[in-house]
């Protein structure tokens, strides 16, 4: 049944409430710890390890490694760098760093030793927490990072020189007052993936959690409701899983499930059975592969599902028909950035969601598509997706402070008082906006502007493919022409007629001049550790090969 849209109610009755003295440590757990049978977190380990806390155990192992990071020397304003997978140690750090005013540095635990070298000297950070499998690359560029004074080692990671996490906690004090701070204060650097460049540290305040809930609240068709429980495989290392599960799920004192380990289609679903998850987020690729792997779920699992959002790339139809049919759940889509985070999006509970499209501007921020000059396109023209500092003249609460020592980064992110995503969409006369991919993504090819995401869409309800990537590859005649990586299912083998049913099978969906002109078949396609494809990768393999053919 089609909701009644409550768009234009919700969001003209929404006001930021924001107070000028807040920490995340209080509002994640610090206010639910004194009930000690509210569970916060069960995690489970690929091994099969399991273990489960209430509020109250994170709070005591946070207030005794705070007590530890003192005795360290660390101060007020100092960056804790946290190495880590999802586990337990990781979002007890996060309450422990911030309760102390200190600001947490998380790095994915997929990183190899360069690319922890350039963040750690960048962020100057103090203290490293490390485990077995990200210790030996920091190990590599120890020698490099002499403001790295402190190496702790989790489970059983060590080497001379490294404390380790339970000797070390066990000396301290399970009492540690939070301090008192602004909810302008520092709390948090993310650095982006660097698509456009070197990778940049994004500061984020305390407040950046409040401002983050509007949209974490609609896009789980308000969250919370009685017995909800939180997963997502997104790591806790970037804003996805971090600002987008495991703080706001702790904010309203609801429990998250963490897994340690790589993620697996089969393995996904035996997690949301086993621990009735009832809400989830789960990115386009992750749901993909679900979706190949058990065509109909309901057959082989019982789940409880209540909702899913995804971000991160375009969902598309054919996954949000299937998850329709075979999960009984309609995704909401959302749409945001490190620096500007869950600004767009659906709520199926509130109002209808149009397949296809990224959703409306969630209440508390105002989103337009505006042209290089800062003016608002009109509806149904191609522009960039920008959020205005303020809405309804009130200071928006989730843009970011600023770029880690980089201020001119920081200014080039606005124009004027719009923050600039970068990414390239269209809003229509109802105000929802249809993503079409990163500005540097967007092709243009004969006079046409065209965006990747669309295409890859369509390529994917193939039920020859299982995953494609779109990009423009240079033409002499039209400037660029759409070319296709295709990643096949199993079992399918390429072959020229393949390629021409392909072609026809896009012709027949989309514009004459949007179906791809090359196809090449490849074994997988170069991803983001956020799930992201990386398109700039293949534009980069492309012209290298154009620049060979030509020398």
């Amino acid at each position: 049944m089609t909701p009644v849209d409550r768009y234009d109610d919700l969001y003209a009755a929404f006001r930021w409430n924001v107070p000028g003295r807040m920490n995340i440590s209080w509002e994640c757990c610090g206010k639910w710890a004194a009930d000690r049978t509210r569970f916060a977190l069960y995690w489970e380990d690929e091994s099969g390890a399991t273990a489960a806390y209430t509020f109250w155990d994170i709070q005591q192992e946070a207030n005794r490694l705070s007590n530890a990071l003192a005795a360290l020397g660390v101060q007020r304003g100092d960056r804790v760098a946290l190495i880590l997978p999802q586990r337990p140690e990781m979002a007890i750090a996060y309450v422990a760093i911030f309760q102390m005013g200190a600001i947490a540095l998380p790095l994915s635990h997929l990183f190899g030793p360069d690319a922890l070298e350039y963040r750690l000297q960048n962020s100057e950070a103090s203290v490293a927490i490390v485990e077995p499998t990200t210790l030996p690359n920091l190990w590599q560029v120890k020698d490099k990072l002499p403001l790295l004074r402190h190496v702790i080692g989790v489970g059983g990671a060590r080497e001379t020189g490294v404390h380790e996490w339970a000797p070390l906690l066990a000396k301290a004090s399970r009492s540690f007052t939070c301090v008192d701070s602004e909810a302008e204060d520092p709390a948090l650097i993310i650095y982006t993936s660097g698509t456009t460049g070197a990778p940049k540290g994004a500061l984020e305040p305390h407040r950046s959690l409040i401002g983050n809930l509007p949209g974490f609240v609609h896009s789980h068709d308000f969250y919370p409701q009685p017995g909800d429980m939180f997963w997502t495989p997104a790591d806790w290392a970037w804003a996805g899983g971090l600002l987008d599960g495991l703080l706001p799920a702790w904010h309203f004192g609801t429990p998250i499930l963490g897994y340690r380990g790589r993620f697996d289609a089969e393995k996904a679903y035996t997690l949301l059975e086993k621990y009735g998850v009832r809400n989830s987020f789960l990115f386009p690729t992750a749901l993909k592969l679900m979706m190949k792997a058990v065509p109909e779920p309901k057959k082989r699992y019982d789940l409880n599902l209540r909702s899913i959002m995804s971000a991160g790339e375009s969902v598309g139809v054919t996954v949000i028909e299937w998850a329709r049919d075979q999960l009984g759940v309609t995704i909401n889509e959302m749409f945001g950035q490190t620096e500007i985070n869950y600004v767009v999006g659906n709520c199926q509970a509130a109002w209808p969601v149009k397949p296809g499209s990224i959703g409306r501007p969630y209440p508390g921020h105002r989103v337009a598509i505006i042209d290089p000059e800062g003016n608002e396109r009109p509806r149904g023209e191609l522009g960039e997706i920008a959020v205005h500092r303020d809405c309804n003249g009130v200071k928006d609460a989730v843009f970011f402070l600023e770029y880690w020592k980089n201020p001119q980064a920081s200014k080039d992110k606005f124009i004027g008082d719009w923050g600039c995503t970068g990414d390239q969409g269209r809003m229509d006369e109802d105000g929802y906006i249809w993503y079409q991919g990163r500005s540097d993504d967007v092709i243009k090819s004969s006079g046409y502007r065209i965006g990747p995401a669309e295409i890859e869409s369509c390529l994917v309800k193939h039920p020859a493919i299982s995953n494609a990537a779109v990009i423009g590859k240079p033409d002499a005649a039209r400037g660029a022409i759409v070319k296709a990586f295709i990643v096949l299912q199993p079992g399918e083998s390429a072959s020229a007629a393949l390629e021409d049913d392909i072609r026809q099978h896009v012709r027949e969906r989309l514009a004459p001049y949007e179906y791809p002109r090359e196809i090449e078949f490849v074994a997988e396609l170069p991803m983001t550790t956020t799930g992201k494809v990386q398109r700039k990768i293949l534009r980069e393999r492309e012209e290298a090969s154009l620049s060979k053919g030509t020398a």
